[in-house]
């Protein structure tokens, strides 16, 4: 590209992201007013976004920065495999809002992993809860951090870790001065650039492929359309089978028991709300996510006989889509820049909004527990919140390093989610469905479950050959003109040389240890390749199981719970099931006494009745084993 040119294109970059970054900050102080308090405006948005905004938020945070880069190339390599993934994510919406909403709109917490502890009575529960969504989220935003990384090294042979490093400082800053009242708003431009971005691109494509039709049947006869195929094999990395139940589990747990998620729908001003939000998320998602496997569909049929990849142009196969761009867009100065602007400042409204989650849950589930922070003023927690927001990109930032030794930001953002969604989804499954349940089972449901699934996971890493077989591609008609649009040889991501090392080391003792073919190593084995798909529901399964099981063996009156912290239609059936009644306790009526008894000061007696009866779906305000010493929202 001439140098003007791309110093144009860098210019738009540059305004693009500026300007997406200013204006979701521009209303911040209005935010704080309608939120009450500094606080709770950064952590609820204080109630005053709009049903649209929060719809294109939830989309947005459902799809992420990644799916823009890496479906158009999955599709492009590897075909429609993971396309079907859509069938388990849409019917997760009705399955959240009819289990979790009830019970959550309950509440009136901070941290959604609260509601543990109140119905389990056991902090390590909530605890290792919590934990289980910070490693989650920390490892997916990391692979969020790389996900430009790879289309600005495409373009400018920029280093991973320049534009790994200013992505993390602008997102600093917009957590220090913005909430998440500002993140959604980010979020909402990002969704409606990615949109015009993604249509500009298939139009093109399509233009000059010849038309919808030819498209259609070039990726029919290149394979890459293949749907409903139930291959009933558990070692298949994706079939249809598992797209529908795996991707079901894994979107229940992201959705139903993420911070995330349910800090925005605990935003909303009514139940009511919440679930027509997440309801009305059903054909937003639909669009949004078939959109960038239509335009991996036009980019194949544009490259179907000059592969890029095949060729050397490229170095990864997630460059597809920025070497596109940069290919069949010099005609309409501007349009790179836009690009690589939208999909940086994707990645920066994703990772603010999940800092923004994290550190919220670290505060509220970990450090407020400290006695340094015992009674300390709204405004002073805010300022432990960002500071534990800061540590988090640092730290989100040195891990997207290692992030290219996994395989493409698809793969590596699957296994993440898959590994670690089982445990969290059992163990709100217990809370919410399962009155049998105790602290004592959740506690070891969630441990075996971890254990499980990590084993297995571990396994496949170092015993399991998981390099994926492309689909056919050619090379075959390339012209000069086409291949010499790159300026410069494209730069290899940076490795760490000692992670490589042991990469290598590892290859070799699998080669050896491969020749043993004892019975327990070949069923081993037979474990170790269960696709990444399965991970979340053997982890689910496991842990509902092992909690229901020890539940029962080691059921006694000190498990009595509160009845309103289960599911209404499972409080009801209990009531009507034979047999000897469950002990249940009323925790409100407990601690408003509690408080009384201790405190003796007749202002927090009045403030405890006043949040009872102000909202009659916010029952559990009053719920708080520090109530004495921490402020609650």
């Amino acid at each position: 590209m001439h140098p003007g040119l791309l110093a144009w294109e860098c210019v738009v970059f540059a305004l693009f992201v500026c300007a997406s970054s200013c204006f979701p900050l521009w209303q911040r102080k209005r935010d704080a007013a309608a939120g009450g308090d500094a606080k709770r405006a950064y952590i609820f948005a204080g109630g005053g976004v709009s049903t649209l905004s929060m719809i294109l938020s939830v989309s947005r945070g459902t799809l992420g920065v990644r799916s823009f880069l890496g479906f158009p190339s999955e599709l492009v390599y590897f075909g429609s495999a993971m396309w079907e993934t859509l069938y388990g994510m849409v019917l997760a919406f009705p399955l959240v809002c009819w289990i979790f909403i009830p019970v959550y709109y309950r509440l009136s917490t901070n941290s959604v992993y609260e509601y543990l502890q109140m119905r389990f009575g056991s902090r390590w529960v909530r605890r290792l809860a919590a934990a289980t969504f910070l490693l989650r989220q920390t490892l997916n935003l990391a692979i969020t951090v790389y996900t430009p990384s790879v289309a600005l090294h495409a373009v400018l042979a920029l280093p991973h870790w320049a534009s790994a490093a200013a992505l993390t400082i602008v997102a600093i800053v917009f957590n220090l001065l913005g909430g998440l009242a500002a993140a959604i708003r980010a979020d909402v431009i990002q969704t409606l650039t990615m949109v015009l971005v993604s249509g500009a691109f298939i139009i093109q494509a399509t233009v000059q492929a010849g038309g919808p039709a030819q498209v259609i049947s070039d990726n029919v006869e290149g394979r890459r359309l293949e749907f409903l195929k139930f291959t009933w094999d558990p070692t298949v990395r994706v079939d249809t089978l598992s797209a529908l139940v795996g991707q079901m589990f894994m979107s229940v747990s992201i959705y139903g028991c993420q911070q995330t998620f349910v800090q925005r729908y605990c935003s909303m001003s009514s139940e009511k709300r919440v679930k027509r939000t997440l309801l009305a998320n059903v054909p937003a998602v639909l669009i949004l996510f078939s959109l960038s496997w239509v335009v991996g569909m036009a980019l194949y049929a544009v490259y179907k006989y000059c592969d890029p990849y095949m060729s050397g142009k490229i170095v990864a196969k997630d460059e597809v889509l920025p070497f596109y761009v940069q290919d069949q867009f010099t005609f309409l100065p501007g349009m790179l820049g836009l690009f690589l602007g939208s999909i940086f400042n994707g990645a920066l409204s994703f990772l603010v909004s999940n800092m923004n989650s994290l550190s919220t849950v670290t505060w509220e589930d970990f450090v407020s527990e400290a006695p340094a922070f015992k009674g300390i003023s709204n405004k002073q927690q805010l300022t432990v919140i960002k500071i534990i927001g800061i540590i988090y990109a640092l730290t989100i930032m040195s891990l997207s390093l290692c992030v290219g030794l996994v395989g493409g930001v698809i793969e590596g953002s699957l296994l993440v989610t898959s590994a670690t969604s089982g445990a969290l989804l059992g163990v709100f499954l217990l809370a919410a469905i399962f009155p049998v349940a105790n602290g004592k089972g959740a506690l070891c449901g969630m441990i075996g479950s971890h254990f499980i699934t990590s084993w297995m996971a571990i396994g496949r890493i170092l015993y399991v050959n998981d390099k994926k077989s492309m689909l056919p591609l050619s090379v075959q008609k390339c012209p000069n003109s086409t291949l010499s649009v790159l300026a410069h040889k494209p730069l290899l991501v940076s490795q760490n040389t000692t992670i490589a090392q042991i990469v290598n080391v590892l290859d070799k003792h699998v080669y050896n240890k491969g020749k043993d073919q004892s019975p327990i190593f070949a069923a081993l084995m037979r474990m170790y390749s269960v696709s990444y798909m399965w991970y979340a529901v053997i982890g689910t399964v496991t842990c509902i199981i092992l909690g229901v099981t020890i539940g029962l063996l080691t059921a006694s009156e000190s498990d009595a719970f509160d009845e309103k912290l289960l599911h209404p239609l499972v409080a009801k059936i209990t009531r009507k099931m034979p047999g000897k009644k469950r002990t249940f306790t009323n925790i409100i009526k407990e601690k408003v006494v509690e408080v009384q008894e201790v405190e003796k000061i007749e202002e927090t007696t009045l403030e405890v009745k006043s949040v009872l009866s102000s909202n009659g779906s916010r029952l559990f305000d009053a719920y708080d084993n520090n109530l004495q010493s921490r402020t609650r929202l």
